[in-house]
């Protein structure tokens, strides 16, 4: 029969939404792995064969190099440091269903409907040359060694982590710990330092929002790092190589505020001598980061919510609107929901920013990860002085601290007791100093 000639798939293949005839770049590969020496194996293997390689560290970085320009190829370790690898490949194919995938475990292979590359056999020899002296170490326990993420080609400064961050994070997990434990802190990103459950959540939540261009609310008490988890979500998108822009709404005046978030043209107002992009249009392809979001101005909320509904704005002055692709992220250390049902902040507006809300915990709810966090900070400043460490009455001193300034209160605490220690290489308990530090310290003496 005529039916019996089709393929059994083909009545159930998923529609494709990006269009296969997008012209790909003959033998060009993206190789992503956060294997160092895997990388250079392939490579060298693949440019010996005259291809050309660009090599990305994580799965948003493959998924950027392959935006810019277009690949016949893209080789896939079996772990990223920054996406689940069946996230990854979903979002994969999706884009990119004229590009040929081959991964390490095979498993990525199979998907009907996708392009095959007419040198498939090369890659997949690459492939088993990269894979020959490798450690028989499990896919899923495989990390980074230190240094690898930061020193990954074309970074940029938003997605550059400092080499002590990496190795305090990236450690091999104890043989004791249990499976669950060793799966928390695979999963853990690298801007991070804690392995408390609240914290990992906020890490799943990235990875599982980030690859998308939904609206994200940042929630947290000040000082949790709402702006590490903004720059994390564009560091895991497709957006990392364009611009990440932050615009902090409590620092800017209020007559200056709409000026800078939209931009104006020459002789706008009173003193514009000249027209200047506001930082919507200079975030155009990337993240906008907004700061503090419950201090702007109800006015102003009303363009802004335009400006999320349509994606166009008008800058004061002209009366032409430019359309801008942004992927807006706000923060706030306040219950904007709360405000929100009492008039304090727009509704429409909030509900249109929190379609995905993250929550920075406080270092209170999580003070299991304050000798790790210190010991982090101290490993900074070792970079720039000499090494020291905290005497355990130090230690213990911290602990009983109820910390009203969370993580960056912490950081400071540290950063004043390397100081007050001088040359001495440990931190003692009197060093640690709260508040009107003289006073207790002296109390403490």
């Amino acid at each position: 029969m005529a039916s019996s000639s089709t393929p059994a798939f083909s009545s159930s293949r998923p529609a494709i939404s990006y269009p296969v005839s997008i012209p790909v770049a003959a033998r060009t590969a993206v190789l992503a792995s956060s294997d160092l020496s895997f990388r250079q194996r392939v490579r060298e293997t693949l440019s010996g064969l005259r291809w050309q390689v660009r090599e990305a560290a994580g799965g948003a970085e493959a998924l950027a190099l392959l935006e810019v320009s277009p690949a016949e190829a893209l080789i896939l370790d079996s772990w990223l440091p920054d996406l689940e690898i069946r996230e990854f490949v979903r979002e994969f194919e999706r884009r990119y269903p004229q590009v040929d995938l081959v991964s390490v475990d095979g498993t990525a292979n199979a998907s009907p409907g996708l392009a095959r590359s007419p040198r498939r056999n090369e890659l997949l020899h690459a492939l088993r040359s990269g894979q020959d002296g490798e450690l028989s170490q499990p896919a899923a326990e495989r990390v980074p060694a230190a240094g690898e993420l930061a020193a990954s080609p074309g970074g940029s400064s938003e997605r550059a982590v400092s080499g002590e961050a990496i190795a305090a994070l990236t450690a091999p997990a104890p043989a004791s710990m249990s499976l669950g434990a060793r799966a928390g802190v695979a999963h853990r990103l690298p801007e991070f330092v804690g392995d408390h459950p609240r914290l990992l959540e906020v890490s799943r939540r990235i990875r599982l929002v980030a690859p998308r261009s939904t609206p994200v609310l940042i929630q947290g008490p000040t000082g949790t790092g709402k702006e590490l988890v903004a720059r994390a979500l564009h560091r895991l998108s497709a957006r990392a190589l364009k611009p990440f822009v932050v615009l902090n709404c409590a620092a800017i005046p209020e007559s200056l505020l709409e000026a800078e978030l939209f931009g104006h043209t020459r002789g706008a107002f009173t003193g514009a001598v000249q027209g200047r992009v506001g930082r919507i249009e200079t975030a155009h392809g990337g993240t906008l980061f907004l700061d503090e979001i419950g201090e702007m101005p109800l006015p102003l909320q009303a363009k802004l919510l335009r400006f999320v509904e349509c994606g166009e704005l008008q800058r004061i002055g002209d009366n032409e609107p430019v359309r801008v692709d942004v992927r807006i992220v706000a923060a706030t250390h306040q219950p904007l929901a709360r405000l929100a049902a009492t008039g304090g902040f727009r509704a429409d507006l909030y509900y249109r920013l929190s379609v995905f809300i993250i929550q920075t915990p406080a270092l209170s709810a999580h003070l299991d990860d304050l000798p790790a966090l210190a010991n982090h900070f101290l490993a900074r400043l070792g970079t720039e002085g000499p090494a020291k460490q905290l005497h355990p009455q130090a230690v213990a001193r911290l602990l009983g601290h109820h910390w009203p300034g969370n993580v960056r209160e912490l950081e400071h605490v540290i950063e004043r007791g390397y100081i007050l220690a001088g040359d001495r290489a440990e931190i003692r308990a009197e060093e640690i100093e709260f508040g009107d530090g003289i006073e207790e310290s002296a109390v403490a003496s």
